[in-house]
């Protein structure tokens, strides 16, 4: 199975897409490295219960588990595989009993567009603005490789 697929098929927000990130093909061994490299970024942000979005989040939150501090102050930890829309993250955070109001942190594998403010990923797709020399924060100096 690959990682990387071009095929047609519908995301979960209805949208069409034209090739998939399939996260089955991972290896158990490969989510605990994932794992390893996301855990430095959390350092500064402890988080108290680690819960996946069904069915992409569920290993990585098995593989996070024993890093969760159990401490009722830090924010819970939302993880999930792939942020095509953001609006999974979004209605899991706003409809799960366990969490409703809750202080959350999200992170996910990939991100084919910019996550929610309170979401990291640990790969992203590039902002399609990159694409469009023409919009001005092309121009606005956050891109170390465009003066």
């Amino acid at each position: 199975m690959q990682l990387f697929q071009e095929q047609l098929f519908i995301g979960h927000s209805g949208e069409e897409l034209h090739w998939k990130i399939e996260m089955d093909a991972l290896s158990y061994a490969e989510w605990k490295c994932i794992a390893r490299m996301i855990l430095p970024y959390t350092e500064h942000t402890p988080f108290r219960e680690v819960i996946g979005i069904p069915r992409g989040g569920r290993i990585l939150a098995d593989v996070l588990h024993n890093s969760s501090s159990r401490n009722t102050s830090d924010p819970y930890l939302i993880v999930d595989d792939v942020l095509t829309t953001g609006g999974s993250m979004e209605e899991f955070r706003k409809t799960n009993p366990k969490i409703q109001g809750k202080d959350c942190i999200g992170w996910v594998v990939f991100a084919r567009v910019q996550p929610p403010s309170w979401v990291s990923a640990l790969f992203q797709m590039p902002r399609k603005w990159v694409d469009n020399p023409n919009s001005p924060e092309y121009h606005d100096g956050h891109c170390p490789l465009v003066p």
